[in-house]
């Protein structure tokens, strides 16, 4: 195998890898002959296909799978011939052979910059602490009581969290909306399901009550003929119903899937569910605030400019993606919104993957384990959740990554000048603002 290095810039490089026809020829020629012993055609016996059929049947499909293992080989070999730190993924591209008798392609790659010896004891975090009390467990119970409730028809005014069936329409300078009849829905008064000024206007309204409101809706609301108007908005409350929350008993206890329906079993369960996510949490908040001690000293090296903007443009699909979940068709969003985040996600990403090469931090298989179990047992059925993971190949590599990741953070995170903060549980899973 002949390679030659090329530096097209800063920090891309060029591989031109020239290999003999015979190497694609004997991996072809072992994998048909390996058909042939293998293939059930008909008209021949197992085992007794000519290789001339054989050939004809599958030889285009194995030349290229072949051809494809080849390339991936010969360039990782090259790559470590050259010693290169690739970010990224390489475009490959076919070239002329120089004669009849080899294969020659290129490979156009960024590489990771240069950082120098990353040490950890230079950076000052912030580790975050918290821990379940009895009072978190109580309020995590009521939730579930809340999550079960029932709702029973009253006949007194509506007042927060009650349940209302409401029928709307609105109309602006220009149109009635809906055209004809009224819309329908239902909202909890606090929910925020609805439009705020709405929402609220529904309180003190009994069943069978009716209210004009006039609103301005944002240039972004979800209902395109509404968005950015004025609008005179007629509201009618059809039902009136008030939240009954279940008895903490027995049948509830049973219902969570704890057999013997004690309550101190159930107090247990949910201490461990809140421990499994306090857990999550304080470790998203140490990578955040490790990634981002990492990024600011090293805020003046060059990163692979192709990387960041390839990672800028998933930022904005992916937003674009939710916001459509969420009920705006129209969202557009522009890679360039999210230059900034990405250039942080991915001098991240480098610098941890920097710090294990450094350090020959290896994955840790038993913890690999350990986070497979922790996931599966947020489930009905562990088993199950296991064994889909152990039989699909980018589950189990996503998996790898986030707990080699997570092992870098905490090997970090010992090393650095740590000051800990005290946060209670509830402030701490608080949603941001």
């Amino acid at each position: 195998m002949q390679v030659s290095l090329e530096n097209t810039a800063n920090l891309e490089r060029r591989l031109t890898v020239s290999l003999p026809a015979e190497r694609l020829e004997g991996v072809v020629g072992n994998r048909l002959r390996e058909l042939a012993s293998t293939a059930n055609i008909k008209g021949f016996r197992k085992g007794k296909v000519p290789t001339k059929v054989i050939e004809q049947r599958f030889g285009a499909q194995v030349r290229n799978e072949a051809y494809g293992e080849l390339i991936r080989e010969s360039l990782g070999e090259a790559i470590r011939q050259q010693n290169l730190q690739v970010a990224g993924n390489p475009e490959v591209k076919a070239e002329p052979a120089g004669d009849a008798g080899e294969i020659r392609y290129t490979a156009t790659f960024e590489i990771v910059p240069e950082f120098g010896a990353i040490d950890p004891a230079k950076l000052q975090i912030v580790r975050t602490t918290s821990s379940i009390e009895e009072s978190d467990i109580d309020a995590m119970i009521e939730t579930l009581r809340q999550q079960r409730r029932s709702w029973e028809p009253v006949e007194r005014a509506a007042e927060a969290g009650d349940l209302v069936q409401v029928e709307t329409f609105a109309v602006t300078a220009d149109a009635r909306v809906p055209a004809e009849g009224v819309e329908r829905g239902a909202t909890v008064i606090g929910s925020n399901v609805m439009y705020p000024e709405l929402e609220a206007r529904l309180a003190g309204l009994k069943a069978g009550d009716e209210v004009e409101v006039e609103v301005t809706f944002p240039e972004n609301w979800r209902v395109a003929d509404l968005a950015g108007k004025s609008a005179k908005v007629t509201l009618k409350a059809a039902k009136v119903s008030a939240p009954k929350l279940p008895e903490l008993d027995e049948a509830f206890v049973k219902s969570f899937g704890i057999k013997g329906g004690k309550l101190e079993q159930f107090r247990k369960e949910v201490r461990a569910n809140l421990e499994r996510e306090l857990k999550g949490n304080l470790m998203q908040r140490l990578r955040a605030e490790v990634a981002s001690k990492l990024v600011a000293a090293y805020a003046g090296v060059e990163l692979p400019p192709r990387l960041v903007e390839a990672e800028a443009r998933n930022m904005a699909n992916a937003a674009m993606q939710q916001a459509r979940q969420q009920g705006q068709p129209n969202a557009r969003f522009e890679a360039a919104q999210f230059m900034d985040a990405a250039r942080n996600r991915v001098a991240a990403g480098l610098l941890v993957a920097e710090v294990a090469r450094q350090n020959n931090l290896k994955l840790d298989n038993k913890r690999v384990t350990e986070t497979l179990q922790l996931i599966a047992s947020t489930y009905e059925d562990p088993g199950q959740v296991v064994e889909l993971y152990r039989n699909d190949p980018n589950l189990m590599s996503s998996l790898r990554n986030r707990v080699m990741e997570e092992q870098v953070i905490d090997w970090i995170a010992e090393r650095a000048e740590a000051t800990e903060q005290a946060v209670g549980f509830s402030e701490l899973m608080r949603p941001a603002a």
